[in-house]
């Protein structure tokens, strides 16, 4: 029989410190890599990630608290509590907080292959190096990940 994974409040991995963090809830091990699944808590004033699009994952939000600013090539959608947002393979995104509060969203990767992303990225933050287009670049091709503008063809 499958055994049922239960993760409670305050449990589960957290990716970050202060305001701002990842606090993961399905890391693909119980869903035999199909899903990742996270809470991400991000203050006001946090910069955005650069615009990008996924070859190898769909990535969902939906919106639990404050208000995100969904941006998909030049078009922008503000997104409230109860709002779900699916970015399928391929299409540029980026989102940012812009309420005067933390804003608070639920995040699924599907497969899971996300997962790993956030806890290199930390890596990478806790190592004091940069976050910029060069020093993502590397990190972001690893995750079958680009820099785009523009949709996948």
């Amino acid at each position: 029989m499958a055994k049922v994974n239960i993760v409670r409040p305050g449990e589960g991995e957290i990716l970050g410190s202060g305001a701002q963090q990842i606090r993961i809830l399905e890391n693909g091990e119980h869903t035999e890599h199909r899903l990742g699944f996270a809470e991400v808590t991000i203050p006001p004033g946090t910069p955005s990630p650069l615009q990008h699009r996924h070859a190898q994952h769909d990535e969902g939000f939906y919106v639990l608290a404050g208000t995100f600013r969904f941006t998909v090539g030049e078009d922008h959608y503000d997104a409230g509590p109860g709002t779900w947002v699916i970015v399928p393979t391929g299409a540029p995104h980026t989102f940012a907080n812009v309420g005067e509060g933390n804003a608070v969203m639920l995040n699924t990767f599907t497969p899971d292959l996300y997962v790993q992303y956030f806890r290199d990225f930390k890596a990478m933050i806790d190592s004091g190096r940069p976050v910029n287009a060069e020093t993502m670049a590397p990190l972001w091709k690893t995750y079958a990940t680009e820099i785009s503008t523009e949709y996948a063809s």
